[in-house]
This record gives structure tokens, C-alpha cells and sequence, in this order.
């Protein structure tokens, strides 16, 4: 079902000069290309940078570029790119967990006694512990994207040779599930660094209402297995609203990091407001936008 043109008949029968996997692919890649460049400014506030902590960086480079290798090869060669994809993808995976691992190992207190070992106040001011599985889920959606769902909508994955694997779900409704996950990590990500001011700025409390909406809405549209206009219009409204969210968010964080005399000072734009986190609500957005898209795979 190509939800979208439910909402916009005009497009019914128009192709993209990129199908919705190659779109989603192509996100994954700019994810971790995005993700590495974060996570260096986040590490280099320490100073040093240490081996560990290298991992994702290095990784996120390494495997946003295979990606685009991938994503370029695939119009020749579709199940050999589709392979070299899921390696990548798998690995993010991985590297999401052990991420969030460390995380919530720095988050704890070893030799306090056991009901201290951890609370809401050392999630707060600790490294982001969902920070590292947005790898997680840019891996669990890449991996769905690189193989093609063959006849559309039927949940079934052509794998290499006369291979087929069956899933529970459409593509599109697996899609519309990781979006809600997606916008659920980043919104706990969002409430756990705002924590830090307290929430006296009114302007805080927006990104918690319409993350809890869109994470409520993409989670509801995907138990729908035959969704009408409505259902898409509140989805693709929720969508929308995401990416204006991450983009206002964008620019209060610069203003807030801009000096008095809106002087960039990058010791300010390093340890104050983290100007790039709001854009992950947009990027929640864009992925729910691609996955309403036409299914069928040329």
C-alpha cells in the first residue's frame, strides 16, 4: 500500500529518481557519516580522546562511506551491494550495543551500596546511554532496506539466489515501527539533557509533547494493517511536526551558544547546548516520511 499516495492520488504511478529502499539506505549512510562527526565533538570535550572511544567515530566514517560504495554498485550489482550493506549493518548494530553498554557503565557508581548504584540524577548529567543505539536502529532499519520485499506490502525478502525469508509484517509497517522506536530514543535522549536545566525555559516541554505524539502516532499507524486517510494524515501531520521541531530546536541551540555579541566561540558551541542533538528530531521525520513511500522496488 503506497500510503502516501493516499494522501496525494497525483502521485500514484509517478516514480522517484530513488525507490524508498535507496532513499533508505542512503539515510543510513548519512546517519552514520552524522553520527561520527557527533560523537567526536561529544568525546573531545574530555580533552583526549581515548581507544574506545574512537570505535564509533572511526567506525561511523568507515561505515557511511561502505554505504555509499554500496548504494552506487547496487544498480549493476543489487545482491552483491545488498551483502556488503548488511556486514555494515550488522556491525552498527553491535557497536550500538557495546556503546550503550559503556554508557550506562559510566553511569553507574560501582562501590555505592546497591539501591545507589544508579538513579535519574546520574542518568542525567551521565553520558547520552541511548545515544549509542540510534547505531542500533540506523542498522535494523538498513538491514530491512537492503533487501528487496518481493511482492510488495507481503513481508517477504528476496535474499540471494531462490533464498526467501518471511516476516511477520509489511516493510512498511516494520518501517513505521522503527520510526516510533527512533522517535522514542531520541525523545528519552531529549529529556535527559534538558533534565540538566530543569526545565525552567518553556520552550523545553516542546520537543517532549510532540516526540510522545509522534512516537504514539508511527507506533498506532503500524498495528493498522489497512490504515484510511485519516490514520496517514495524523501520521504524515506528526512527521511534519517533527522536522520543524528539530529545526526550530536547531537554531535556539546556536542562538543559546552565540555569544552576547553573537560571537561563535567554539569552546561554547563544544560545552553548551549540543546545537546538532535537536536535528535528530528532524531526521526521525525525514525517515518517517521515506518509509510511507512507494514500496514497490523497480
Amino acid at each position: 500500500m503506497y500510503y502516501l499516495a493516499v494522501l496525494f492520488p497525483a502521485l500514484k504511478g509517478k516514480r522517484l529518481p530513488l525507490t524508498r529502499d535507496q532513499l533508505m539506505l542512503l539515510m543510513a549512510a548519512v546517519n552514520l557519516l552524522f553520527l561520527a562527526f557527533d560523537i567526536f565533538l561529544a568525546h573531545k570535550l574530555n580533552g583526549t580522546i581515548r581507544f574506545r572511544e574512537w570505535i564509533p567515530i572511526v567506525f561511523g566514517s568507515v561505515a557511511g562511506i561502505l554505504l555509499l560504495f554500496a548504494g552506487l554498485i547496487a544498480f549493476r550489482w543489487r545482491r552483491k551491494a545488498a551483502m556488503l550493506a548488511t556486514i555494515v549493518l550488522v556491525a552498527s548494530i553491535i557497536v550500538g550495543i557495546l556503546g550503550a553498554y559503556f554508557h550506562i557503565v559510566r553511569a553507574t557508581l560501582p562501590t555505592a551500596p546497591l539501591a545507589n548504584r544508579i538513579s535519574i540524577y546520574l542518568l542525567v548529567w551521565a553520558p547520552p546511554v541511548v545515544g549509542p543505539l540510534i547505531f542500533s536502529l540506523v542498522g535494523l532499519w538498513g538491514v530491512s532496506a537492503a533487501w528487496i520485499e518481493d511482492p510488495p506490502d507481503s513481508g517477504t525478502l528476496r535474499l540471494w539466489g531462490e533464498r526467501r525469508v518471511r516476516l511477520p509484517l509489511s516493510k512498511t509497517r516494520a518501517f513505521l515501527f522503527m520510526v516510533s522506536l527512533g522517535t522514542l530514543a531520541t525523545l528519552i535522549s531529549s529529556v535527559l539533557d534538558h533534565g540538566r536545566a530543569q526545565y525552567e525555559n518553556p520552550w523545553l516541554w516542546i520537543p517532549i509533547a510532540a516526540g510522545v505524539f509522534a512516537t504514539v502516532v508511527a507506533a498506532g499507524l503500524g498495528t493498522i494493517s489497512h490504515p484510511n486517510k485519516g490514520d496517514i494524515l495524523v501520521y504524515f501531520a506528526s512527521m511534519v511536526l517533527l522536522i520543524l521541531v528539530g529545526l526550530i530546536g536547531f537554531w535556539l541551540h546556536i542562538e543559546f551558544d552565540l555569544t552576547a555579541q553573537s560571537a561563535i566561540v567554539i569552546e561554547r558551541f563544544l560545552r553548551g547546548a549540543p546545537f546538532l542533538a535537536p536535528l535528530l528530531f528532524a531526521n526521525m521525520g525525514l525517515v518517517g516520511l521515506i518509509s510511507i513511500l512507494d514500496p514497490a522496488e523497480a
